[in-house]
């Protein structure tokens, strides 16, 4: 599927195919930020590093994670459902002398939801083994299992004053591009991606 796209992606400007690569962007970009970070949690992750402002009480944080965790459960396993039922009726569109554009969607979209979901079990599995940094001292000398506790997926939260002071510097209309290709630079995260989003946000 990766080189059908790939072949898409170079067809000459105003053809069929180009028409079709950039119906596709535009299915793309109305995929959820919060999906894409899901996807991104795999099986094999034991640890997640969440990275927010001071400002906020690390509580709020936490339980918005497990908002999203529990939610996108909910929602992707919904959805995933519901795609794999549509793949045999897109089926029925190999007798046309054109792509198959709806069952390559629908099977995009069944495997984005099962990763999604996946994902969301997992951080929910992360969260309940919860690492506190700023309590990890006190815990420490209580601490009766230390290989058990460090063989369990955490889910790290860290409070961040470069990202509270970047922040700070947002107008009422939000952040720029220039702060916003910081916080990437400061992250690792995908620029492209980011500034994608940053109207969903």
């Amino acid at each position: 599927m990766n080189k059908a796209w790939m072949g898409l992606e170079i067809a000459p400007e105003g053809s069929m195919k180009n028409k079709i690569h950039g119906l596709g962007l535009k299915l793309l970009a109305r995929v959820k930020p919060s999906e894409i970070f899901l996807k991104s949690i795999s099986k094999e992750v034991t640890s997640v590093q969440v990275s927010y402002p001071p400002s906020l009480d690390p509580r709020l944080v936490r339980r918005r994670l497990r908002h999203i965790a529990m939610s996108g459960t909910i929602l992707h396993k919904k959805y995933l459902i519901g795609s794999v039922t549509l793949l045999p009726l897109t089926t029925a569109f190999t007798v046309l002398p054109l792509p198959n554009i709806p069952f390559f969607w629908v099977l995009f979209r069944t495997y984005s939801h099962w990763r999604a979901l996946q994902g969301s079990e997992k951080l929910l599995k992360l969260l309940s083994n919860h690492s506190n940094p700023q309590t990890d001292d006190a815990d420490e000398s209580n601490n009766n299992k230390p290989e058990q506790n460090a063989q369990s997926p955490t889910c790290v939260l860290l409070p961040s004053e470069e990202l509270y002071k970047l922040l700070g510097e947002a107008s009422e209309e939000g952040l720029d591009e220039e702060t916003i290709v910081e916080i990437c630079r400061l992250f690792h995260l995908n620029k492209n991606d980011v500034l994608k989003y940053r109207n969903l946000v």
